[in-house]
């Protein structure tokens, strides 16, 4: 636990880890509060259709201990791979804690996913068993003959199935939890896959624990007695498992269930009304779309204390925004599935800037290097790494021993994007290696322009990336998906453009522009920009 100072330096500088020899996820987020207090909310379900439901500490402990001795029963042991494929839901936390008690390891996986997709993460984690909807069922079932390792597949909501969850919550009686070291593997969850195939990062039990600060720094050292967690990222992604839920229950802290196949704002803010939500993690994809939206967050009775945003750069224009929406600044994090939260701001500790990322997290030492793991001075760009051993940092990348070696110099792990360090120790996030654009010599980071075009009012999404130039090395090419009812032209290319050169510079503006009916995202909601740079590059070539 961080202690609830006001002064970020002698946080950073006093704060020591305290890792037990013996620590389980699954114990740590239900039977530690079963046994403090049962009747505590762990899960609220928002599902306004049907009314609103809640689930105890209690029910977690006991309804988990049940399906992990259920899913015992049915052969799988210790480090077995037990893939999720669900919304947020009660079901999801019990699967969680019960595979995480049993010394199993979880692969959560989003819904979104094509078959080819999940054919991919399920064959490569080897699942012997998945736990799934009606919806996710029929997907696994068309892929079933390709999947030798895979051997249950447990159904939630489809009475029709020969294996039904409910069936396996029956008898907790006495199921003991197997004792797990930190180290021990509990949760394996694949990279985006931004920039190329998707690895999947191996984590232990301790990474809950190596969250804890960076969890704490954004949310404004909670628990508060009133506090209530959501969060509109799938469970399925770090952002929304490790940067809201676990860290939440660990907390003792409610967290609020929703299921939307489509991030809405307006029902975000009814959300967040009617639950009395105090801590949101909101994805910068989630604030712009709220920035565009009709309905405002002063026409709603908010309880809101604190905002986290992560997963890619928040921007200056957001940033501003938001502070005027919500009367307090986002607290913006950095991290990446191999080792997240590890960077970040905090309003109370003065370490919040548009602009900028934040400062390093107590407990994680953050460097800018060069390509041989020397530390840069400040202003100099370079990659953004983190000092091993760490306890946020993951275990290796499933079965790819070659891939994790790459991940790291000395004791540095890369983390594959750029940035630099200023004056005042705020490190600033340009994007990744691939995505910065270098154009007659100044190096670019495509988040702030796309962060800049986003905030014309004729634009609902965008991605900038760097198009071959013979005489720039590179230009700025924009491919933008305009606002419902706005048609492209070439007036509003250019108006577009003169918005851009008028609030950044004349080097940051995009001298293309592109009209598309769509921006791929990743399940994490962030832009796909390696289809677009490709497509550029191809244009050159063409």
């Amino acid at each position: 636990m961080l202690e609830n100072r006001d002064n970020y330096e002698a946080l950073y500088r006093d704060f020591r880890w305290q890792i037990p020899k013996r620590f389980n996820i699954g114990t740590a987020i239900s039977d530690h509060w079963a046994a403090i207090d049962p009747d505590r909310i762990a899960i609220h379900a928002f599902r306004p259709q049907s009314g609103k439901m809640a689930m105890t500490f209690g029910e977690l402990s006991d309804l988990s201990n049940a399906l992990a001795k259920s899913l015992t029963s049915l052969g799988i042991r210790r480090a077995d791979r037990v893939a999720l494929l669900l919304p947020q839901s009660f079901e999801t936390a019990i699967s969680h804690a019960a595979i995480y008690k049993m010394g199993a390891i979880a692969v959560p996986l989003a819904l979104l996913f094509g078959v080819d997709a999940l054919q991919y993460r399920l064959r490569a984690s080897g699942a012997k068993a998945a736990i799934t909807n009606a919806h996710g069922a029929a997907t696994i079932a068309s892929i079933r003959a390709d999947l030798p390792d895979l051997e249950h597949v447990i159904v939630t909501d489809d009475a029709s199935q020969s294996l039904r969850f409910e069936e396996l919550l029956v008898d907790g009686g006495n199921f003991q939890a197997v004792e797990t070291s930190p180290d021990d593997p509990a949760l394996m969850i694949f990279t985006s896959g931004t920039t190329g195939p998707p690895k999947g990062a191996l984590h232990g039990h301790r990474v809950l624990l190596g969250h804890m600060p960076g969890f704490e720094m954004a949310y404004q050292f909670p628990p508060n007695e009133s506090d209530v967690m959501w969060t509109p990222a799938d469970w399925a992604w770090a952002g929304g498992l490790l940067n809201a839920t676990l860290p939440a229950l660990y907390l003792g802290i409610a967290v609020v269930a929703g299921k939307f196949e489509r991030f809405s704002p307006e029902t975000a803010l009814s959300l967040m009304e009617d639950m009395r939500v105090t801590l949101a993690f909101l994805p910068p994809t989630a604030l712009r779309m709220m920035k565009n939206a009709p309905v405002r967050a002063a026409q709603k009775n908010l309880h809101l204390r604190a905002i986290m945003s992560a997963g890619e750069q928040l921007g200056r224009e957001t940033y501003e925004w938001a502070r005027e929406e919500f009367g307090f600044p986002v607290n913006e994090f950095y991290g990446q599935t191999e080792c997240n939260l590890v960077i970040g701001s905090c309003g109370v500790l003065g370490t919040t800037r548009a602009g900028a990322t934040g400062r390093a997290v107590p407990g994680h030492d953050v460097q800018i290097i060069d390509a041989e793991g020397n530390v840069l001075p400040c202003g100099e760009v370079g990659q953004i790494a983190v000092k091993r051993p760490d306890p946020v940092m993951f275990l290796s990348y499933w079965q790819d021993e070659r891939a994790t070696g790459k991940k790291f110099i000395r004791e540095w792990l890369f983390t594959g994007d750029q940035g630099h360090l200023d004056q005042d120790g705020f490190i600033h996030f340009f994007g990744r290696d691939d995505d910065v654009i270098t154009s007659a010599g100044y190096r670019i980071g495509p988040g702030e322009i796309e962060d800049c075009l986003i905030s014309h009012p004729d634009v609902a999404l965008a991605a900038a990336v760097g198009k071959p130039d013979p005489v720039r090395t590179e230009i700025v090419k924009a491919y933008i998906v305009p606002r419902q009812g706005v048609q492209p032209s070439q007036d509003l290319a250019r108006a577009i453009q003169l918005w851009v050169r008028s609030r950044l510079s004349a080097h940051e503006y995009p001298r293309e522009i592109e009209f598309v009916e769509e921006i791929p995202l990743t399940t994490t909601g962030k832009v796909i920009r390696r289809i677009f740079r490709d497509k550029a590059r191809n244009e050159t070539l063409g």
